[in-house]
Formats: structure tokens, sequence, C-alpha cells
């Protein structure tokens, strides 16, 4: 049968914005000053009016490989022609179980088993309910206690924002989750400042969970969930030798360990996953992002075979874990992220970005004792600029002000977290467009100052 649908006239300016409710947007701002996008490729965004904005952000820390990889955009236009859905509650696709063997192989040996769902908020609610679901398997029900930390980001779901840490994000939304509690943050400004790579100070932040041990009681907590770098809260890494105290002291207690590597995954650390640089097993450990280039939502975790196992009992007829999404490993995704992990390996973009990381840091450096910096952090392919407010009733005011001076101004695109300029480009940045990148910050900090 004929499609006789009728084609829809391309709309390039919208002559209405009161109807979309944008997401983690200052709404009423936008809609005064609208950044609105056209397209993208390489290294570049294109306004609606042409211009070419440099990506410093990867989008939203997602495209890894950069704009317009016409092998993915490909790939995904050949499975939605061959097959546009298919149910993945007891029914699967081939492309599905491919591209978890190929995920399991990137990650560090014991995390065999990927479960996939659309985001990274829906991979921090699914590792958290996988780890209670576990113990209460393990007949250790009473362990139904989740510990985040300050400023911590794991996502918008119930559970994710219950363990987060970022002020703004809870409190608004009532008690959430109850039997939650929080790490101390790891980042101290008077003796870790403009520190490259890991900070040497801070290792000892891990030890409060010993503390919570002793407060809460060990058979009381299910899980750990953290970051190994703390991304959308400023760009904070952590400090050497933290998170193998972390592990030390779960596995001591009997605690599960959860990487959230949303953000960390797939070269923004110079290792398909930070748990590989820094040589932590973790028990579970989320993804999401880069994972499709951003060009299709999908998340997952990556699961212990301890845990996956100890879900494989009683009759076989019988779901052993009732947990999904009616897209869990949806065939456009599923496309989208074997194309894009074909041009991770084949134009090593992992070992690119650890190539790159020195000279990365040394540049952003360069923007030390500019106006109202007050500290500059980097690790990876990624870098954290803190600004001083330009009052203490206008917190986020002159970072906000930085973003729409690069977006307008410098024909640059940026993130912000308050007052904290997040530098995260794709991998596929150029020593050349490290420099114009630099170049166009250093402009906007002295045109917010």
């Amino acid at each position: 049968m004929l499609d006789k649908s009728p084609s829809a006239n391309p709309v390039n300016v919208p002559n209405d914005l009161a109807a979309h409710w944008m997401p983690f947007t200052a709404n009423r701002a936008f809609k005064k000053q609208p950044r609105l996008l056209a397209g993208a490729k390489d290294m570049h965004y294109i306004t609606i009016d042409g211009r070419n904005i440099i990506d410093a952000a990867s989008g939203m820390w997602c495209t890894n490989a950069g704009h317009g990889r016409t092998q993915i955009s490909q790939a995904i236009a050949k499975m939605a022609e061959t097959l546009d859905y298919a149910p993945p509650f007891q029914f699967g696709i081939p492309q599905a179980f491919e591209l978890a063997s190929r995920i399991a192989e990137l990650a560090p040996d014991g995390l065999d088993h990927v479960f996939f769902c659309n985001s990274g908020s829906e991979a921090a609610d699914t590792a958290l309910k996988i780890a209670l679901a576990y113990h209460q398997l393990n007949g250790q029900g009473s362990r139904s206690r989740l510990i985040g930390r300050v400023r911590g980001y794991h996502g918008v779901g119930f559970g994710g924002t219950a363990v987060g840490g970022i002020v703004n994000n809870r409190k608004i939304f009532g008690s959430l989750l109850a039997g939650v509690d929080h790490l101390p943050a790891t980042y101290d400004r008077e003796k870790q400042a403009f520190t490259k790579g890991e900070p040497d100070h801070g290792a000892h932040f891990a030890d409060e969970l010993e503390n919570l041990v002793n407060l809460h009681g060990a058979n009381t907590i299910a899980a750990v969930i953290v970051e190994p770098m703390a991304g959308s809260t400023g760009v904070i890494p952590a400090p050497k030798g933290y998170l193998k105290r972390l592990r030390e002291i779960t596995q001591k207690h009997g605690i599960l360990l959860i990487f959230d590597e949303v953000i960390t995954g797939y070269g923004r650390l110079g290792y398909a996953f930070a748990a590989e640089r820094y040589g932590v097993l973790p028990d579970m450990l989320t993804f999401a992002k880069g994972v499709t280039n951003g060009a299709v939502p999908m998340g997952g975790v990556l699961v212990r075979d301890t845990i996956h196992d100890a879900f494989m009992n009683g009759p076989e007829h019988m779901v052993e874990l009732t947990h999904g999404y009616t897209y869990s490993a949806h065939p456009l995704a599923c496309a989208a992220g074997l194309a894009t992990l074909d041009i991770y390996r084949d134009e090593k973009l992992f070992e690119r970005a650890h190539g790159l990381e020195p000279k990365f840091a040394d540049a952003v450096m360069t923007l030390k004792g500019l106006p109202n910096v007050l500290d500059i952090r980097t690790v990876g392919l990624t870098a954290g600029i803190d600004l001083a407010p330009r009052a203490a009733d206008l917190v986020g005011k002159r970072g906000y002000d930085a973003m729409v001076s690069a977006f307008h101004d410098n024909d640059l695109m940026l993130r912000i977290a308050g007052d904290t300029l997040a530098l995260t480009p794709p991998l596929i940045v150029s020593e050349d467009q490290i420099g114009e990148i630099i170049d166009k910050v250093g402009k906007v900090i002295r045109a917010v100052a």
C-alpha cells in the first residue's frame, strides 16, 4: 500500500516558540533571544542564519565522533527501511545481541552482560533496581539503602534524582526516595586548584563511606553510585586513589559499586571506559550518550556475571527481571551503536583522545589569570573553568552570560554549570581547533568580566 500521507512543508524558523516547554532551559530568556540550530557537520553546528558554531561541548557530551557521520546516518536509514520496530519483551533482533557483545568486549573483564535502555537516566534507575533486586534474591532484603554523592548527577528519574547531589535538581521535588544518603563531594579548591588530571589531594573523601556504614549498618546498604568524573556539576575528576579506596570499602562490606559512565564512557577520558583508566572494576557500569554518537537515544548497564547469574534461576519460562522499556534495544539505536563503534575502532578515537589530553590541558591552562577565573580542572578531553559569580544573589548569571556571548558573538558552543564553563569537544578535534576554542573562550571570559 502506498503511503498517501501529505508531505510536510519544511519549516526553518518557527513562528511560535510558546508551545515547546524546553528541558533544563531558561525558557523565558531563550525565547527572547533564541539559539536555533539547523544543521551540523564534523566540529560545527550550523545556525538558521548560516553561521558555523564550533562545538566545544560535543552537543551534550554525546557526539564524540563529531557531527554528520554518514556511516551512522546510512546505517539508521537502512535499518528504518528494513525493521522499524521490534518488541524487546520476549523477542529480539540480531543487532541487539551483536551490539551487546561488542560493548562487553570493550568493557573491563568481568562486565560481560548488557541491559539496554534509552538514556542515562534510565540506565541509572535500571542499575539501582538491579542492585535492590540482587540483594533480595540473595536473601539480604534489608539491603535497601542507596548511597550517592554530593554534586553527583545520575539523570532525572526518581532513583537517579534521589541519589544525585546537585541541589537545584532536587529541591523542588520533595522527598523523592526514602533510604538514601550521600558521600561528600571530592572537590577542595584550596588544595586542588588548577590541576591537570586527577588531583593528588582527596582520596580520603572515600573514607566517609565507613562512617555511613557505621551510621546505617552495612546490612542496610545496597549500593554506592558515583561518577568517575563528576561532569554535569562542572568537571570534577576523581582524586588519585579515591575510586580504588571506594572499591575496597564496598567489597569489605558486601556493597555493590556502580560507576555512572554516561559521560566518561566511549573515549572521553582516553579509554573506552573510565574504569579502565583507573584500574577499578565496579559491579555495574552505566552508559549512554556516546554509544550512538548522540544520533539515536540509547543507554544501558554493564553487569558482572555474579549479579546476572543470580537472576537465572527458577522455571525457565518465567521472566527473570521484571524491568525494561518499550524501546529497549530499538533497531535504529542498535544500528547507530554498531556504526558508531566501527568509527571509534577504525579511527582509533579513544587512543587519539589519550594522545591529545596533555596538549588540551596545556591549552586550557593558558586561561589562568583571566578576569574572574577561580579555578581550572582538566582530565581527558574535558575541562571545567570556574568563574566568580557576579554577586551572591546572582549565582549562575556570569556563566549564563558567557554561554550567550559564546553563541551569539563568538560562534562557539560550550556548556555551563552555574558559573562553571565546561569544555568537552568531540574526539576528532584538531590541535588548531583546540587553539581556536581556547581563543574564543578567552574572548568570552573577558566579555563577561
